[in-house]
């Protein structure tokens, strides 16, 4: 597995490139459908294919692991063949989930011990068992065990949490090296920089984690309620000291224009649940803007969700049939909007990409964040 970039914009950080893992060749800027227990809320994986043309999606340790069990799992042969994907799989190592168990979970320098959300049974999270249960699971990418820390939080708190995720990288990475892949395709193991929203603690932390000689690396601990601006300063704080030949993957962001202001600053991958989540409440990205699809306007609207849209998603439905399925509260409804969404954001990507290898990106990000903005 190994990172190749294509092109990097002139008038921004902005990079196009490739990551080659063994089940896809990955175009970066790229986002990633979050596929929490194994499936993306509401889409088939045909439609993950065919419609929205997703390469990775991103699959939830913690869940998988409760839910349906790594012996389910591994009696199928992994993740891959359990859910019938052929194509490249990330999974986070399950420290977010229990970072926010924060009334049923303690961390100790051992890991995190925490309750299932389900039965309230007694658990541990340690950078090693969460290596053997990736493996278990066959993601193509690995998370490092972290803690990610809330906002805001105190100066004091985010250097102890921090000393403690390195500290359990240390232990992560020598066990990765131990250990071997379970079905025949190679693993890589990203370490993630944390540090809140304090500039020498995501310094120090960006230091630390490019000592080791990682496929790739992650940037967490970001979109937990800070001011944007503040999260922007933080990426670009950490990109100045990551190695430029490496991959950069965001947690759990975001909105589009955070994805393209990510993008401007170097970041190259991406997940979050909002394309999906939102679409289950009626909310619509598109070209022009954001739609409310509950909206009595669009009572009688049978353009399509997207006129602009052809390109990215097949525009066969209406907007008010689309309102109507979503307000009778019909699954179809969840399931058009998800698909419809998803096809935006990795439209988008595919856009930026395009616009980076062309040397237009900055002008075409500028414009694109004004229309995406707007409120239809």
């Amino acid at each position: 597995m190994h990172f190749e970039l294509i092109n990097n914009d002139s008038k921004s950080n902005a990079r196009a490139g490739k990551l080659h893992t063994d089940h896809q060749i990955i175009e970066t800027p790229i986002f990633m459908p979050v596929g929490t227990v194994g499936s993306v809320k509401a889409v088939h994986q045909h439609e993950l294919k065919d419609d929205i043309k997703a390469q990775i999606i991103l699959g939830n340790t913690y869940h998988l692991y409760l839910r349906p069990g790594l012996e389910v799992i591994q009696n199928a042969g992994g993740l891959h063949k359990f859910i019938n994907w052929d194509r490249a799989i990330l999974t986070d190592s399950g420290g977010y989930q229990v970072f926010s168990l924060a009334a049923n979970r303690k961390l100790t320098d051992e890991g995190a011990i925490f309750k299932s959300h389900i039965d309230g049974s007694k658990h541990i999270f340690t950078p090693e068992n969460v290596i053997d249960t990736q493996r278990i699971i066959g993601s193509d990418i690995m998370m490092a065990l972290d803690e990610c820390t809330p906002y805001p939080c105190e100066y004091k708190y985010a250097k102890n949490s921090l000393d403690l995720t390195h500290k359990w990288l240390e232990r992560g990475f020598a066990h990765y090296k131990k250990t071997e892949p379970l079905y025949g395709h190679n693993q890589a193991y990203f370490p993630i920089v944390q540090g809140s929203v304090y500039k020498d603690l995501r310094q120090k932390s960006a230091e630390f984690v490019s000592k080791f000689d990682a496929i790739g690396y992650a940037i967490g601990g970001l979109s937990v309620g800070e001011p944007a601006e503040m999260m922007y300063e933080m990426i670009e704080v950490v990109n100045e000291i990551l190695p430029k030949e490496k991959p950069r993957y965001l947690m759990g962001v975001g909105t589009p224009v955070n994805i393209l202001e990510g993008i401007e600053r170097g970041i190259d991958m991406f997940d979050c649940v909002m394309p999906t989540r939102n679409a289950r409440n009626g909310m619509l990205f598109t070209q022009k803007g954001i739609i409310n699809i509950k909206n009595v306007k669009w009572k009688n609207d049978f353009s399509p969700l997207d006129p602009d849209g052809t390109s990215y998603v097949d525009s066969q439905y209406s907007k008010a049939y689309l309102r109507h399925l979503i307000i009778a509260n019909e699954r179809l409804g969840a399931q058009i909007a998800s698909v419809h969404n998803l096809a935006f954001y990795l439209w988008l990507v595919k856009e930026a990409r395009k616009n980076i290898i062309n040397d237009t990106f900055k002008e075409w990000k500028n414009e694109m964040v004004k229309n995406i903005s707007t409120r239809l």
